[in-house]
């Protein structure tokens, strides 16, 4: 199994009981406090011109062994205990849909059942050979896509998921507010409306104001398949809610050892571990990503949109999980208590633990109360 945090310069960030949020790195297996002034944000940090440069010399106060901090990371910590915190802060939390022909088919599937699990399997039967042979080598956007867009057209098989799959213009959504994603160890929350749900193990990039590709983690963009699939017009009911958002361990940032042309090709194991015993593995591989990573960042931030504090990008996800767990044809859904693994060799792992988002604990320290920590800091 990879390590349990990412390899090389990492920024992650903590909660210091009595203190506040953290910006921290990891040394030879010791968390260590950079936070400062002029450098008191994960935000802040990568509006820097080299934040690599910038965490690995940056002075600090050491806050004792990581084994101790991912100990201590778990759902039962309290809102004023020393944990993990996700490594984003200020940024907006994006993400992309549809970028892979595998989760393309299951897109399509939902809607085709209209958010019916019972009805899913028989559709895919009839129609995913088809649409996943058709779609896994085109480049969305090209003369080809467009020649393969007429055709299931014709057979009356085209969908709004086809467009976006392989259209020239991404599925770019805003996952969660600033502030809002929660961190390694924590509860992952599903609205309690929804019967049919799964995890999308995905890599998340973290990007400045300028559409800079700095870093990378790991990310779970817990979905709601019934509520998507009755509707793409509640996919905001379906993707933003209490806890729904995971982002962690922390951010490996990009250097001379460690670049876009290694999350190409990253590797990503997931498992659900429920409490009945039921265990499903699977994986997404980003080299088999429809739509490059950089061209999902050029698509989500530009003339046409900024994002002056940043924005973390989720990049899709190949996993679409078709295992029986409650019944033959009823597919894969979570029950309360699973614990869902995410890891990638160089980007650690992230574990959560699935709850109803109502029974998460509330999101309640957003932008304006870390604006009051850190003044009271004298950090701002």
């Amino acid at each position: 199994m990879p390590a349990p945090l990412p390899a090389g310069v990492a920024l992650g960030r903590v909660w210091r009981p009595g203190i506040g949020p953290a910006v921290v790195t990891f040394r030879a297996g010791r968390v260590i406090d950079i936070t400062r002034r002029g450098a008191a944000t994960a935000s802040a940090i990568l509006a820097l011109p080299d934040p690599a440069a910038h965490v690995a010399a940056a002075p600090g106060t050491d806050l004792g062994p990581a084994a101790d901090l991912l100990a201590a990371s778990t759902e039962a910590a309290g809102p004023d205990d020393y944990r993990l915190l996700a490594p984003s802060d200020l940024q907006a939390v994006k993400a992309c849909g549809v970028t892979f022909a595998r989760s393309l088919v299951e897109r399509v599937i939902e809607e085709r059942a209209a958010g019916d699990p019972a009805r899913a399997a028989a559709i895919r039967a009839r129609i995913a050979t088809l649409i996943g042979e058709s779609l896994r080598d085109l480049v969305p956007g090209s003369a080809k896509a467009a020649e393969v867009k007429g055709f299931l057209r014709a057979e009356g098989l085209w969908s709004q998921y086809l467009e976006v799959g392989i259209g020239p213009d991404a599925e770019v959504f805003t996952k969660a507010q600033p502030m809002a994603a929660v961190g390694h160890g924590a509860a992952v929350g599903l609205h309690p409306a929804s019967r049919w749900n799964n995890p999308e193990p995905e890599v998340v990039l973290a990007c400045d104001g300028q559409g800079r590709i700095l870093g990378a983690c790991l990310g779970n963009d817990v979905n709601l398949r019934d509520i998507e699939g009755r509707s793409a017009l509640l996919l905001g009911k379906a993707k933003d809610n209490n806890a729904a958002a995971s982002i962690g361990p922390a951010l490996r940032l990009f250097d001379a050892h460690f670049t876009l042309a290694d999350i190409r090709r990253a590797e990503l194991a997931m498992t659900v571990a429920g409490a009945d015993g039921f265990r499903l593995e699977g994986h997404s591989s980003m080299a088999e990503i429809s739509r490059d990573p950089a061209d999902l960042v050029r698509q989500t931030v530009g003339r046409h949109h900024q994002y002056p504090d940043g924005f973390m990008l989720y990049c899709g996800t190949m996993f679409a999980p078709v295992q029986d767990r409650d019944g033959p044809g009823q597919g894969f859904t979570h029950h309360a208590g699973d614990v869902v693994t995410i890891t990638a060799p160089g980007l650690g792992t992230l574990a959560n633990t699935v709850r109803l988002a109502t029974e998460a604990p509330e999101w309640t320290f957003g932008t304006g109360a870390l604006m009051t920590n850190l003044a009271r800091r004298g950090l701002l």
